[in-house]
């Protein structure tokens, strides 16, 4: 899987793609320090995409500032920052390729809740307009289990692989499973590492490059960073943005986290020094193979 990735897209090519809805916390610089370092141990391309396709989560100006901390804290990327925002176009060829397989669905949130989590079909014989209606994909490819680089055998229940899921929400709005998928193929991605918090719809997405008929990237979900078991560190938890005026105590301890021997005495080095460093030792092998790990806060 990893020859056949890398030999369709030229060579290694990862990504940090976060969402624009607050600053960046510690656990979204574990995440792009570990994509990071796994490119450039590969002398892959490293890029940066803004997730902002969700609107109205959209917090102003924290693409800038996500930006800004990333260049403080020596994380430089290799292409142009690509914004899903301004992708649209993109999304909606991937939808008329896939037309044969959408319909139109009125189904709520409450009413498959009620139906016991998962949506049952309910709507795939009634031919409901598409206007004004969530579109559903029907699953061709599930995929029952597959096998992540950090975390082994990854097995997901048959009625979550089974299951239709929305590609366009009710308002209009591109759904993340689409917008992730047709963006990791058009921008030739290898592999992906990111949080652990995002491992479940990984099978979902390895469903649609299989149906869209795409290689699929290479997967690595690191440790999520929690503060107690449960508690992920996010910005819908209000997490703290780091300190980008005093880059390296966080950055020694993001390290720290991903599994490097760090010492007191980096801290007299330079950001760029600590990285080049941190490229020497770095490895997916040192990172706990384990879905979350907590810190102290």
């Amino acid at each position: 899987m990893h020859n056949e990735a890398l030999s369709i897209s030229g060579g290694y090519r990862g990504r940090f793609a976060p969402s624009p809805s607050g600053f960046l916390h510690f656990g979204s610089l574990v995440a792009a320090l570990a994509s990071y370092l796994d490119a450039k141990i590969h002398q892959g391309s490293w890029l940066v995409r803004i997730e902002d396709i969700d609107t109205p989560r959209v917090v102003k100006g924290a693409d800038s500032a996500i930006l800004t901390a990333l260049e403080k804290f020596g994380l430089h990327w290799d292409e142009q920052v690509e914004y899903q925002s301004q992708r649209h176009a993109l999304y909606q060829d991937t939808l008329s390729q896939l037309k044969p397989d959408l319909y139109a669905c009125n189904c709520t949130r409450k009413m498959i809740k009620q139906a016991g989590g998962l949506y049952q079909g309910h709507c795939k014989s009634l031919a409901l307009d598409f206007n004004d209606h969530a579109i559903r994909l029907t699953q061709t490819h599930p995929v029952y289990q597959f096998t992540d680089l950090l975390q082994g055998q990854v097995n997901v229940p048959h009625a979550l692989a089974d299951e239709d899921y929305i590609v366009k929400r009710r308002d209009g709005l591109f759904a993340y499973q689409l917008v992730v998928v047709v963006d990791d193929i058009e921008q030739k991605i290898s592999r992906v590492v990111r949080g652990a918090d995002l491992i479940e719809p990984t099978s979902r997405q390895i469903s649609l490059f299989k149906q869209l008929g795409y290689t699929v990237p290479e997967y690595a979900h690191i440790p999520l960073v929690v503060t107690e078991p449960g508690f992920k560190l996010s910005k819908q938890n209000h997490a703290p943005a780091i300190n980008i005026n005093d880059p390296i105590p966080e950055l020694l301890r993001a390290l720290s986290f991903l599994g490097l021997d760090v010492n007191d005495d980096m801290k007299l080095s330079n950001v760029d020094e600590i990285l080049t460093w941190a490229s020497t030792q770095f490895s997916l092998a040192v990172i706990p193979n384990e879905l979350e790990k907590s810190i102290k806060v």
